[in-house]
């Protein structure tokens, strides 16, 4: 049982109705963060508006973005997004095989070489930030890479730690689903 009251869909009002309508045409469902983030319309806007920059503002495919949300729930044992993302890379026609490659080492990721290179540079980020050169930022500029493109392939991976960890303190069913 949640420790917050979140807002159910039948109650939804506003941003968050607008968003859960989204949500339930998009993908049949309503992800556990965003209810949780309903308590706070305007929380949940920003995290609305975050989501609409990733689908239309950045350069990171569909399919590079929830290869990092993956690797980045596994990292931090993220139920929730592990279970999501899993569900979107099958979609995307990876199966059990090339999840396992990819869980035990990202070097073995289905991705075209440039998109590869981004998410080992965000993984090995991840695990060791003090571990990054230079040479790995010249190497992803090298394949086309720019800093905003860095940036937004950090956050995506960073990003997913606040939730992680909210979905705990608040003791978040961590279920893919509403």
């Amino acid at each position: 049982m949640p420790r917050i009251e979140t807002v159910l869909p039948d109650e939804a009002q506003g941003v968050v109705k607008q968003g859960y309508d989204t949500f339930l045409t998009h993908f049949g469902s309503i992800p556990k963060p965003m209810e949780m983030l309903s308590v706070s319309p305007g929380l949940f806007e920003i995290q609305l508006k975050r989501n609409r920059y990733f689908a239309t503002q950045s350069n990171l495919s569909f399919g590079l973005l929830t290869h990092i949300r993956y690797m980045a729930s596994l990292e931090l044992s993220y139920k929730f997004c592990i279970d999501f993302n899993k569900m979107l890379l099958e979609k995307q026609g990876l199966d059990d095989d090339d999840l396992r490659r990819l869980e035990n080492d990202p070097c073995q990721s289905v991705l075209e070489e440039k998109e590869h290179a981004m998410l080992t540079f965000v993984v090995k980020a991840l695990k060791n930030p003090g571990a990054v050169t230079d040479a790995d930022v010249l190497t992803l500029k090298e394949l086309g890479w720019t800093d905003k493109d860095m940036v937004d392939a950090m956050l995506q991976g960073v990003s997913m730690s606040d939730h992680a960890v909210m979905m705990q303190v608040f003791d978040m069913d961590p279920n893919c689903l509403l």
